[in-house]
């Protein structure tokens, strides 16, 4: 008898509730849009149906996003359903704003929660196929095969593979994960970067021919600046010729080289 006092007590509580928050949206949908009271009419409105967000946004608190962040999108989803609710259309408020507020969740995680932003079509079909295979997995009493996915959804085995494939960039690994004996290193440790020295091998086996093609005079002058570092006065002094035909001759010397190196 106590318990059946207790279930009619929270039934008619709730019933207070519901009536509070269609009263107070009612009263906010009345007000002219100009009027004062408008502001603080819609907020009473919104205050009165978070209980609502809040319950729906618990139904993705273990899809692994942050539960304040699920009801803050949850609030989102409300206040739009409030500012577009049209009660002359016939229907209740509800059957509004459950579909706005979960068509908010579900964008928060369509296009927020990647780890790597894919097409749309590969995010749509990664849900797709997900629930495929749960369905599949009860039906068939076993792990559906691509060909099973496939068929099920009414697409190609190959679109079933770019979907799982990019399913993958729904979540990354930290580079700072520890790896190795006790965590001595990390992920980005592991992970190649380009070698410069692999260019300048490449590079010095082609200069070589290139030298070759000039003469004894530019071969020593170029030497003597690039590799004994030594000025275009210094080198005149040395090869006996003036500082000026010491440029001219770099210059020339450098523009061979570099059509002989492209050309390779």
């Amino acid at each position: 008898m106590t318990t059946n006092l207790a279930t009619a007590d929270s039934r008619t509580s709730d019933l207070a509730v519901r009536e509070t928050a269609d009263e107070r949206l009612r009263l906010f949908l009345e007000l002219p849009a100009d009027h004062p009271g408008r502001a603080a009419a819609r907020e009473r409105a919104i205050e009165a149906w978070l209980p609502l967000a809040r319950h729906l946004a618990r139904r993705y608190h273990n899809h692994g996003e942050p539960a304040d962040d699920l009801v803050q999108t949850a609030a989102v989803g409300l206040i739009k359903a409030i500012d577009r609710f049209e009660p002359e259309r016939g229907i209740e408020f509800t059957g509004y704003a459950i579909p706005t507020i979960l068509g908010e969740i579900k964008r928060h995680f369509r296009d927020r929660t990647w780890a790597v932003r894919v097409p749309r079509r590969l995010q749509e079909l990664r849900l797709a196929i997900s629930n495929a295979n749960s369905t599949l997995t009860h039906t068939l009493g076993r792990s559906p095969t691509v060909a099973d996915i496939a068929l099920h959804l009414g697409v190609s085995e190959d679109d079933v593979l770019d979907g799982l494939e990019g399913a993958l960039a729904y979540q990354t690994t930290s580079l700072s994960t520890p790896v190795g004996a006790e965590g001595a290193g990390e992920l980005g440790d592991m992970l190649g970067a380009p070698d410069q020295e692999f260019e300048l091998a490449d590079l010095r086996v082609s200069l070589g021919p290139a030298l070759a093609k000039l003469d004894e005079r530019s071969r020593k002058i170029l030497t003597l600046r690039f590799y004994g570092n030594l000025t275009q006065t210094q080198i005149a002094e040395q090869v006996g010729i003036s500082q000026m035909h010491v440029s001219r001759l770099i210059t020339r010397a450098l523009a061979q080289l570099r059509g002989d190196l492209e050309s390779a």
